[in-house]
């Protein structure tokens, strides 16, 4: 790894800035006995995160032997979305150390939000946590580009940050995540705590961390190699 100016982070939001998994897990839950199936466990609900709404709802009902697709399908991701959307910070919160970390890595690099969630709920949740205006592009999984693990989102995403896509690093906890940081061209980093069934650290990412108080030193180090 040589040195190379990093001006832009692009973090993914579920799972990576966000402990989201409780609201989902609810909604889910309760879409599930509107079609009089048993609840999953949360972390069964973590495990079908990760590549948009459309596969959440898919693998939510294939778990209990249901092939969904087609229209069906769609009335399923519509209820869905309305289960979820009026109440997706409820229980929603910043993992540990990330809402410091993130204000302070704000006064040194641009900052964007890429994520399959689509982009009405994602800006909710951050409203709701207070970080209303502190990324300067929130791309979600309906913004009109194939999503992650294609890398046209984190290219949609630094092309509004304004920024460079050589410069971007990509941040996030999934395979959808690192796939799509290399599809883009550039460096990730992910985190060991997020949702992926995937340990971490065989995403093929460029770093993993424990803690998101690691990723200041690292983009340091990054930047200072020749």
């Amino acid at each position: 790894m040589t040195g190379q100016t990093i001006s832009a982070l692009i973090f993914d939001l579920d799972g990576t800035l966000v402990d989201s998994l409780p609201d989902l897990a609810e909604a889910m839950n309760e879409l599930m006995a509107e079609n009089g199936l048993a609840a999953h466990a949360q972390a069964a609900v973590g495990a079908m995160v990760g590549n948009g709404v459309t596969l959440l709802v898919q693998r939510a009902f294939s778990a209990h032997g249901i092939a969904m697709d087609g229209e069906a399908l769609e009335r399923q991701v519509a209820r869905y979305l309305d289960l979820y959307e009026p109440r997706s910070a409820r229980l929603t919160r910043f993992f540990p150390h990330v809402e410091g970390i993130v204000q302070a890595l704000r006064g040194q690099y641009a900052l964007g939000v890429c994520t399959n969630k689509p982009t009405g709920p994602a800006r909710q949740i951050l409203e709701d946590l207070g970080f209303s205006g502190v990324f300067g592009a929130v791309v979600g999984g309906d913004s009109g580009v194939p999503r992650k693990p294609e890398g046209d989102m984190i290219m949609l995403t630094a092309e509004r940050l304004g920024v460079p896509l050589s410069e971007a690093v990509m941040i996030g906890d999934s395979p959808a995540d690192v796939k799509s940081a290399q599809a883009a061209g550039i460096r990730s980093i992910a985190v060991r705590y997020g949702y992926t069934v995937i340990p971490a650290d065989e995403l093929g990412a460029d770093a993993v961390v424990d803690d998101f108080r690691e990723i200041p030193r690292l983009l340091e180090i990054w930047q200072s190699r020749s």
